[in-house]
């Protein structure tokens, strides 16, 4: 009986059987890129990862089995007599099993590389590789849940508000794994099965990677995927932003303020609907009516602006028919094509078409970047469809259902191109979601429209260490949560003051929210404008939170030539700001299970108050190096957990050595 065809092809592995063609070849340092098809041509799209240079391998083709080995990583094939197809397996240097395909099952007649027929359509995929029992799964990207090692997770592979789905695991075991397909699907690591599914696709293509530490893994994914640039130094103080300064003298106003209070600011937001209407990429000249003069200013104060853009063309944009008729726009399958209806019907433009991301860019080019404004907020980045039926939208790549999730990559890219066209360097613009990738166009990911709980506060912890661990060492969230704060309620100024202690030691701190009650705004000729939020500065929520803010404030200060430090780290090695417990500290078994407190690189131990009106906290110190109390210099050795304790103005903060030793005291 047949078994199929190995063939050595340079330094790639064939194989070929009943319809399937598969490639398995070396794709960066201790890397596998594996690729097959189903009566198709195998594709050579790039999604996330980069061109790769050619790299010795050992191939090795007998009578029944074929190996490929990479450094650290040998894949071995072994076909199957039963139903003629070919089992893989992964094994680091030393022999051990990493991961491995389900097997036929006998008489059940499995397939690990499912390719089911879409009648008239390309193919629904399942990728089926046998649990590892005890195993520790980390990555995923962005999901809201309070979980750190994702074993036994069920995710859905789309981008939601909130949600940035992105397809890179982590495991305890020794490898990394990007499922590189940007179409919607779903992955489950459950106790009996891992398996990805992509709801419509023309072929698997996945990377996989050994190395012997986390850090070691992480690194080589940035090799192949792309890291961030360097961090401007205004990425590294305080930014100022709520929902929304309406218009241009209230905006500087603040900013007036916090010089006048002598208090360090770095950046300022203009929000959404500053436009005279969605789509339109300019100013409403009513409420800023100089921007230039707007800009200016706030440059001589040494502050940055940046500006809020949506992806959404109004129906009533001065650029909707051009746009339309250029088929610049996404397309809705069936039905009227309206994505969202938020602020009036829009559609979104097509981020995955490269004529649409030069137009909006020229646009916002125009009107925003030719006065000074080098940073802009890329909102509704999944993008947030009205209703989220992801199977009747069709974009310039092929359909949402194929491509959709590597949307927000790509939106990303068309600012960063045309950012760096202008000359910029060091492009950093604040983004909604991301995908596998999104990091090397100066993505900094923030983690959407979160409420104003403590429940909210402490997933935004999982989800932060975990998208460092997928390759986007930039994020952060709206301090306080986006939804549900009101500045005059007692509860909600300490659950603030919380998540501020914790902003100090995020990649970027930025202040935001849409804090209650609303006001409702009209324009001269008396139409209703979007409505403002209440204050939101630091002065805004009484002289108690006032003076434990301003002190987080001028920590943050404190802590700028450390944070530059990290920063460079992320550029030139790909190592995430923020890091779990593990990845500085993998041979410590408590480490791999800590959700709640992380390190702020590689020195600084943070344990954020997570639960209301708490405190007091344990936390754990690992062994192997000593830990110095920022607040009181006191040093205990590593190897124990310890009660802290935490009053409103305190967050538990240890230096790993005591160093840097300047630091103590600040808090």
């Amino acid at each position: 009986m047949g078994i199929g065809l190995f063939k050595q092809d340079g330094n790639r592995l064939l194989w070929r059987n009943k319809g399937e063609q598969m490639i398995v070849e070396p794709w960066g340092e201790n890397s596998l890129r594996v690729r097959s098809t189903f009566l198709h041509t195998i594709d050579d799209t790039l999604w996330a990862l980069l061109p790769q240079k050619e790299c010795q391998t050992e191939i090795k083709i007998e009578k029944n089995r074929a190996t490929i080995r990479n450094g650290k990583i040998m894949a071995e094939f072994v076909p199957n007599t039963w139903n003629r197809n070919c089992r893989i397996s992964f094994y680091n240097q030393k022999g051990k099993l990493l991961l491995r395909e389900i097997d036929s099952g006998g008489a059940l007649n499995l397939h690990a590389r499912h390719f089911k027929p879409i009648i008239g359509g390309d193919y629904q995929l399942t990728m089926s590789f046998e649990a590892n029992n005890p195993e520790k799964l980390y990555g995923m990207g962005q999901y809201q849940q309070e979980f750190l090692d994702i074993k036994g997770c069920t995710f859905e592979l789309a981008h939601r508000n909130s949600q940035a789905s992105i397809p890179f695991v982590l495991s305890s075991l020794g490898y990394g794994f990007l499922w590189h397909n940007p179409a919607i699907g779903k992955a489950s690591f459950s106790n009996n099965i891992t398996e990805w599914y992509a709801a419509s696709t023309k072929q698997l293509d996945y990377w996989i990677t050994a190395g012997d530490t986390p850090a070691e893994i992480v690194e080589a994914y940035a090799n192949v995927t792309g890291k961030v640039p360097m961090m401007p130094e205004y990425g590294l103080g305080f930014w100022q932003c709520k929902l929304r300064y309406y218009n241009q003298e209230q905006l500087l106003e603040v900013a007036r303020e916090y010089k006048r209070r002598n208090l360090p600011i770095d950046v300022i937001v203009v929000d959404f609907f500053h436009w005279t209407a969605l789509g339109d990429y300019r100013f409403d000249e009513e409420f800023f009516p100089d921007p230039q003069a707007m800009v200016d200013e706030l440059k001589s104060m040494g502050i940055e602006l940046m500006v809020s853009i949506w992806p959404q063309i109004g129906l009533n944009s001065e650029n909707y028919e051009e746009m339309l008729e250029r088929g610049l726009l996404v397309r809705a399958e069936k039905g009227v094509n309206i994505s969202m209806q938020f602020g009036g019907d829009s559609v979104f433009y097509d981020a995955t078409n490269p004529e649409a991301r030069e137009y909006v860019w020229e646009k916002c080019k125009k009107n925003y970047y030719d006065y000074g404004i080098k940073i802009f907020w890329l909102d509704e980045a999944e993008p947030e469809y009205g209703v989220y039926d992801f199977d009747n939208y069709r974009y310039y790549l092929g359909p949402n259902l194929q491509v959709g999730n590597i949307f927000p990559q790509l939106f990303s890219k068309g600012f960063y191109d045309g950012m760096k066209k202008e000359g910029q360097k060091n492009i950093v613009n604040l983004v909604r979601c991301a995908w596998a990738g999104s990091q090397r166009y100066g993505a900094l990911v923030w983690s959407g429209d979160v409420h104003s709980t403590y429940e909210d506060f402490r997933k935004q912890i999982c989800a932060g260490l975990n998208m460092g661990l997928s390759g986007i060492p930039w994020w952060t969230t709206d301090i306080g949560g986006f939804l549900g704060g009101n500045p005059q309620n007692e509860s909600f100024r300490k659950l603030l003051v919380r998540w501020f202690q914790y902003g100090t030691f995020c990649p970027v701190m930025r202040l935001h929210g849409d804090r209650s009650p609303a006001t409702f705004l009209y324009k001269k000729d008396g139409s209703p404008a979007l409505f403002t939020g209440s204050d939101n500065e630091v002065w805004s929520y009484g002289e108690e939170v006032y003076d434990i803010l301003v002190k987080y404030l001028h920590l943050r200060e404190a802590l700028r030539p450390y944070t530059r430090k990290l920063m460079k780290e992320a550029h030139e090695e790909g190592t995430p700001v923020m890091r779990t417990m593990f990845y500085e500290f993998p041979e410590d078994p408590i480490s791999w299970d800590l959700k709640d407190q992380y390190m702020y690189g590689s020195d600084i131990l943070v344990a954020p108050i997570v639960y209301e009106d708490a405190t007091m906290r344990k936390v754990y110190l690992p062994a192997g190096v000593s830990w110095t109390s920022m607040h009181d210099g006191k040093v205990f050795e590593g190897g124990q957990w310890v009660n802290v304790e935490a009053p409103l103005e305190i967050i538990p903060v240890f230096l790993r050595n005591g160093e840097p030793s300047y630091l103590i005291g600040k808090i």
